[in-house]
């Protein structure tokens, strides 16, 4: 039976070894400290989104962060699909479709406007699972600032 945890403090360890496993597919780099201290200002400000842990028979198997933003296009909070990681053993089991499933239900109940996320170019199941999930391409191109 696969669950959604809300994110605890307790739990930060488990998230960041998980969240170390994600990067390291497409070799992003990661500093486990900083994103320690990310999660607990994250969990402490919940204006800021939403974490889960996903359970599948009460054993942690990836997780899914939700964070929010504010645009005036969509009259309102809206929401971005920043992180949604599952195990290696966990995939191609349906676990993802029930993440997205969940994201949209707390989607509605947090009264947002829309969902953003980003997925690689090379992740086609990723995509799949989006696009089966209603996602559509935008027909945007994002770029990015470094503020520094």
């Amino acid at each position: 039976m696969t669950t959604f945890k809300p994110l605890e403090n307790s739990d930060i360890e488990i998230i960041v070894q998980m969240q170390h496993d994600f990067y390291a597919i497409d070799n992003y780099p990661i500093d486990t400290e900083v994103s320690k201290k990310l999660f607990f200002e994250f969990i402490e400000n919940e204006n800021l989104g939403k974490a889960w842990l996903i359970l599948e028979n009460k054993i942690p198997v990836g997780y899914v962060i939700l964070t929010f933003s504010f645009m005036f296009e969509y009259q309102g909070k809206i929401g971005i699909l920043d992180e949604l990681y599952l195990s290696e053993k966990a995939r191609g089991k349906g676990i993802g479709k029930k993440a997205i499933d969940f994201v949209k239900t707390e989607a509605l109940k947090l009264k947002l406007k829309v969902l953003y996320l980003e997925v690689e170019n090379h992740n086609e199941n990723a995509q799949k699972l989006y696009i089966a999930s209603d996602f559509i391409f935008h027909h945007r191109k994002l770029m990015k600032y470094t503020v520094k």
